[in-house]
């Protein structure tokens, strides 16, 4: 798909389509009632039939309108006027592009660009319509022998905006959300792969691909033998049920130019999580392909990174490891060694992330790191709290936590923070360990960074739980691509670049 700006008059759009929106109860935008002068009320004498209400999501294709040079105007439904809020305003682009793409249209020029959305101006407005646009087009079909192909797909879409003073704005903006797309694309990709294409090596590949596709990024992987003359016992114990080796990948993307501290995202790579011996539920347990989300989504993050060349040093880990059932697997009462020294004992083999993470958050030590950020399908406990709509937001640091809540906000990838307070550590106390891998059934997702944060003292450090928000069950199943542009948005504010300039 294509995608560019422009600033005209819909009057002069010679197109195969132009689309407008339409309020609640029959009003016009602006935009609109351009074209319905121009056509002679044409537009409006349709909707006083009631051919259209402007109910939010309702379309209309009309064909050959009087004195228009486009070929079909899409009237698309907004709903109320002052109500028109961000959720609904994707939601509007979303089914605007899907409509399009069946409607035998190969390019179009979009007026819902200039909507008013509340306290958001035309480079969010922009960016949020390709983002939702690439999101709505996405499918999943790599490994079907059969793929569906719309019968004249749409190629190309023009966002307007309001004057050509907007034309960079509008640009930055497209260039922006194209190059996030691509990494929620990458992320989706990597997480929808079956497990047993995607294990820890699969991973490892395709951070080394990002290396041999850009030159300022490097790969170096850590294997299980490195892990051992490390001390990561955490980590090794989790993956020693599997065939499969764990493998850390470690992309490093320099884009400062210097030695600055880099910022680090680290990834859990749970590529197929069974619980171990604490067996997981038959039910649903295909879905626990998608373990790997927090990796897929620091993966897409570098991804997205390495095209908008930010001026930023960034490092990228990918917790890679698999969680199985075996003769050899760790068990509860078990107490493990990290790397970090500190002892553990396993309650439940299935609170798995943490123990891979922990070591891995010791190792980036060694960077001297700006600032670190885990990403985690962590705890059911986050989901029980949040649901699908917001990722759980711990941190040790507020500036840290406000700087993620504020990108949350920006790209529309929310979060919700989550008290990190030392009276939840009581909870973790074992009379035989340092500390239990599991604080009870009360307040997990809290007790599980309470973990974390035990082994991120000598770093500013904020901690992404995602299980709720990384993918979606049932007939839609599949990778959300998040929290890619959450992370993205974070790194273009670090970089001063948050609307190119």
């Amino acid at each position: 798909m294509e995608f560019s700006v422009k600033s005209g008059s819909p009057e002069k759009q010679r197109s195969a389509c132009i689309v407008v929106g339409v309020f609640e109860p029959r009003r016009l935008s602006g935009t609109a009632e351009q074209l319905d002068e121009i056509s002679e009320g044409y537009i409006s004498n349709l909707l006083r039939k009631g051919d259209l209400e402007g109910k939010s999501g309702q379309m209309l294709l009309l064909h050959h309108v009087p004195n228009i040079l486009s070929e079909r105007v899409l009237l698309v439904g907004c709903g109320k006027e002052r109500e028109l809020d961000e959720r609904q305003y994707r939601q509007i682009i979303t089914k605007t592009i899907n409509n399009l793409n069946e409607t035998g249209s190969m390019e179009a020029v979009c007026f819902l660009s200039e909507l008013h959305v509340k306290g958001r101006d035309i480079y969010w407005k922009i960016r949020q319509a390709v983002e939702a646009a690439q999101d709505g087009l996405y499918s999943f079909d790599s490994l079907k022998t059969r793929k569906a192909e719309p019968r004249r797909p749409l190629r190309k879409i023009t966002f307007n905006v309001p004057t050509r003073r907007e034309l960079p704005i509008g640009e930055r903006a497209v260039a922006h959300a194209l190059a996030i797309a691509e990494g929620i694309t990458t992320c989706k990709n990597v997480a929808n792969m079956p497990p047993n294409i995607c294990n820890p090596a699969y991973l490892a590949e395709q951070a080394k691909i990002l290396a041999s596709d850009y030159e300022n990024i490097s790969t170096t992987i850590v294997g299980e033998a490195e892990m051992e003359e490390l001390g990561m016992g955490s980590y090794l114990a989790v993956g020693r049920g599997s065939v499969n080796e764990s493998l850390m990948s470690i992309i490093k993307y320099d884009g400062a130019g210097d030695d600055s501290k880099p910022l680090v995202l680290v990834g859990k790579g749970l590529t197929f999580d069974s619980g171990g011996i604490s067996l997981k539920p038959g039910a649903g347990m295909d879905e626990m392909k998608y373990d790997m989300g927090g990796a897929a989504g620091v993966l897409g993050a570098m991804h997205a990174l390495a095209e908008l060349q930010l001026p930023l040093n960034v490092i990228g880990v990918l917790a890679g490891c698999e969680n199985m059932p075996s003769s050899n697997a760790y068990r509860p009462g078990d107490i493990l060694t990290t790397m970090s020294g500190q002892t553990v004992e396993v309650l439940n083999t299935d609170a798995e992330g943490r123990l891979v993470l922990c070591d891995a958050l010791t190792y980036v030590e060694r960077f001297e790191p700006e600032a670190v950020i885990d990403v985690a399908t962590l705890t059911g406990a986050c989901v029980v709290a949040l649901g699908a709509h917001a990722t759980g937001l711990l941190s040790s640091h507020n500036p840290l936590a406000h700087e993620l809540l504020n990108a949350s906000d920006q790209s529309g990838d929310r979060a919700w923070r989550l008290p990190l307070w030392d009276d939840y550590n009581a909870q973790l106390e074992s009379p035989f360990a340092d500390m239990a891998n599991i604080g009870g059934k009360e307040a997990g997702t809290i007790t599980a960074a309470c973990f974390l944060s035990r082994f991120t003292k000598k770093y500013h450090w904020a901690h992404l739980d995602i299980a709720g928000t990384a993918w979606r069950g049932g007939k839609d199943k599949g990778s959300t691509g998040r929290p890619v542009s959450m992370l993205t948005q974070f790194l273009l504010n670090r970089s001063g670049q948050e609307q190119g300039e």
